[in-house]
């Protein structure tokens, strides 16, 4: 028998736009969640259906990667219809979701206490830059800074060149898969307590509570993170990047075990015997000797011999793959990690699958939708309005002028 998805109950009213948000909330509707995204009509809808390359009228492959399962309305909350209708789907709704600098939620009304009146169970959740409390609050945030700032690009990149930002969007991923979850605990308390609350989310506290054991080694023994050479762990060698005869490979030697199974592995040089590489502290205390011959070793084979060898060996290894390799990986594949949507502009689309898993996967997804494509539907099944009353609204300017459409 097909279970339902595990998120099927849930209604969600999404002010979401570009990456973080909308990222947040792919894994939620990928689980059966109604997504609804509430687009602003003035401003073309959320920024990422114009973000480049690969865009034009609206649609665009960076907005595909984010919104897929998700359904779409246009409606201009600073129009008193618009605010009505708003305030109706709060009533019948779980969770109002956004994404907007810190201070804006005030403004727009759309925190706990500004709603709780229509809806006592109502979950209001702000994912912003910095929170809608602090010095920062009215600061707009984005990924760049907050890695910055929260001290990411300072260990990032080789010793001697500049402070690096990680090649993916880390902060912002994150932080909207901690706003998925901070949204998910509430709405579960509110339908245990019938209560409902607010859900302050920042990418500064999820940049900040990442930096876990740096951050407790440095406040209780002063320890100072730096830059590593090739990416090498702060306390485990080997475990690290190695350049092999034509390419570069990951050892992780992270337990005792995998040391004597990685020296067996390397044909064992008469050197990975001694006593300054006996034990974890002692290739700890010795770390730059220990790299250096072991560079020499790897660098005697290509990556493709290395890796048998390494694998069949039992140490923790990988190759150090292109994002083209990496999605066409057998496991990648394997795991059914990449997902594929109908779209009449870009045909079928690949995307990446969310790692996100209760129960069995979603198997069939729906693309992206366009920008209030399902404004009348969603009225008509949330709230049972007619053909009538949508008229209506729509004259009113509940869903933008004639002139923003």
């Amino acid at each position: 028998m097909n279970r339902p998805l595990p998120l099927r109950d849930l209604k969600i009213l999404s002010l979401e736009q570009y990456g973080a948000g909308p990222f947040g909330s792919v894994h939620l509707a990928d689980l059966g969640a109604e997504v609804i995204k509430i687009e602003d009509p003035r401003f073309g809808g959320d920024v990422g259906r114009h973000t480049p390359p690969y865009a034009e009228d609206g649609d665009s492959l960076f907005f595909e990667a984010f919104n897929r399962n998700k359904r779409s309305m246009v409606l201009d909350l600073g129009n008193p219809r618009g605010r009505e209708v708003f305030e109706r789907l709060v009533a019948v709704s779980d969770a109002v979701y956004s994404n907007l600098r810190g201070d804006v939620p005030e403004k727009m009304r759309i925190r706990y206490d500004d709603l709780k009146h229509l809806n006592p169970r109502i979950v209001c959740c702000s994912l912003s830059g910095y929170g809608m409390t602090g010095p920062r609050s009215k600061q707009p945030g984005y990924d760049y800074m907050l890695q910055g700032l929260a001290g990411w690009m300072s260990v990032t990149g080789e010793p001697d060149g500049p402070p690096t930002k990680s090649g993916l969007s880390m902060v912002d991923y994150s932080g909207g898969i901690v706003a998925a979850l901070s949204m998910v605990s509430a709405i579960h308390a509110a339908r245990r307590d019938g209560v409902g609350m607010d859900c302050d989310v920042s990418l500064y506290d999820t940049a900040i509570g990442m930096l876990t054991y740096l951050a407790t080694w440095h406040l209780n023994r002063g320890f100072e993170p730096r830059r590593t050479h090739h990416s090498a762990h702060p306390s485990l060698v080997p475990f690290q990047a190695f350049p092999t005869a034509d390419s570069w490979i990951v050892i992780g030697c992270a337990k005792q075990k995998f040391w004597e199974r990685f020296v067996v592995a390397m044909g064992s040089p008469a050197w990975a015997g001694e006593g300054r590489f006996a034990t974890p502290a002692a290739r700890y205390e010795n770390s730059a000797e220990c790299v250096k011959l072991i560079e020499t070793e790897l660098a005697r084979r290509p990556t493709a011999e290395w890796i048998p060898l390494l694998e069949d060996g039992g140490v923790p290894c990988a190759p150090i793959n292109t994002v083209p390799q990496a999605l066409t990986e057998e496991h990648t594949l394997e795991r059914g990690m990449i997902v594929r949507t109908e779209h009449p502009r870009f045909g079928t689309v690949h995307q990446v699958a969310s790692p996100v898993r209760a129960g069995e996967p979603r198997t069939e997804h729906t693309r992206a939708p366009f920008l209030g494509e399902h404004t009348e539907s969603i009225l008509a099944d949330l709230l049972g309005t007619g053909a009538g009353e949508f008229g209506e609204l729509t004259r009113d300017g509940a869903f933008g002028t004639q002139e923003n459409d």
